[in-house]
């Protein structure tokens, strides 16, 4: 029997590729594959919680986007039996966003606030005492005539995920009673992934296509399962029924994925730091300016895959191009400064 996903108490509905993505989403602890020391610290979270029937903890999730924050979210909704509202920092505006948010919270719900370490100032002062008291505190009127109205609130377990967990302020993230931290997959674990979604979505893939994807898949389930989708619609229009290592290799060649999982985007990074740079060391503002990108963009989703293969470096004096990524990109091994 497939376990039921909890009720999530999303503004938006939730229709087409969204669907999907939530049916590859494992539904339990014992679904989900990796991160095995987190899920055992995970495990004795729950199990406490529901032995001594109260209400979990403020759990901060952090690491690079991917990995599963939003879906351990998910599981321990499901492993408490409680319906979990799921919203993101920049969205709540306004104080008035999160009273309207956390009043419409019923006992023992789960609020989800993703990328936390975007919620304003003003939004931030209002949380703290609903985190740590479970109560409102709201500035009504103005002038000589606002007063102070408190308001109670529901128990509920507020879970916040970022990928940028040095942007939280201090006050925030003391409040948390529990910080865990996401890791990238290992390739083996990635293939476990792979054949689970596979599975679900009908692909028959041999062992060496999985393992390709595997490859491909920068260690991140995301990468992943969005790969194996793109593979399984190479494979339908070429009509193809058993996907082998070389209708990979065709499929993400032609969507301009090498051998190491690196995109376009990548590489042209590595490049211009080749090029313009002479290898670096090159600030991430230089380094900004010359690629056409923000720095958060630069830092949260091409710097931390190019630094775990170790083609580049973050030095006090810049970014670094490794002799590895040299090698990698059929050039030279020269001495870099």
């Amino acid at each position: 029997m497939i376990a039921k996903l909890p009720k999530i108490l999303a503004p938006k509905k939730i229709q087409g590729d969204q669907i999907l993505d939530l049916n590859l989403r494992p539904k339990n602890l014992d679904e989900f594959i990796g991160q095995d020391k987190l899920k055992k610290n995970l495990e004795i979270f729950i199990g406490a919680a529901k032995k001594r029937k109260e209400t979990p903890d403020h759990i901060l999730f952090y690491g690079n986007p991917g990995l599963g924050k939003t879906t351990l979210s998910l599981i321990m909704a499901h492993e408490l039996g409680a319906n979990i509202k799921v919203v993101t920092g920049p969205s709540i505006e306004r104080a008035g966003d999160l009273a309207s948010i956390l009043t419409s919270l019923a006992e023992n719900d789960i609020l989800f606030i993703d990328e936390c370490h975007r919620l304003s100032p003003v939004v931030e002062e209002v949380l703290y005492p609903a985190m740590e008291s479970y109560s409102l505190d709201l500035m009504v009127g103005k002038g000589l005539m606002a007063e102070s109205l408190k308001i109670d609130l529901p128990k509920f377990t507020l879970i916040g995920a970022t990928t940028r967990p040095s942007l939280l302020t201090s006050p925030l993230r003391d409040r948390f009673g529990v910080t865990f931290c996401l890791e990238f997959y290992k390739e083996d674990e990635i293939g476990q992934i792979i054949a689970r979604s596979a599975k679900i979505l009908d692909v028959n893939l041999d062992q060496e296509a999985i393992s390709e994807i595997a490859k491909r898949a920068r260690f991140t389930p995301r990468v992943a399962n969005r790969l194996l989708k793109r593979v399984r619609d190479y494979a339908e229009v070429k009509e193809v029924q058993k996907v082998n290592c070389r209708i990979v290799q065709e499929a993400l060649d032609l969507l301009e994925v090498d051998a190491k999982g690196l995109t376009p985007s990548d590489l042209r990074l590595l490049k211009v730091i080749l090029e313009k740079f002479n290898g670096g060391p090159t600030g991430i503002k230089t380094l900004a300016a010359a690629l056409g990108e923000d720095e958060e963009t630069i830092e949260e989703i091409y710097e931390p895959y190019l630094m775990r293969l170790g083609f580049l470096d973050r030095t006090t004096r810049g970014r670094i191009v490794t002799s590895a990524a040299k090698e990698h990109l059929g050039l030279p091994k020269l001495t870099l400064l």
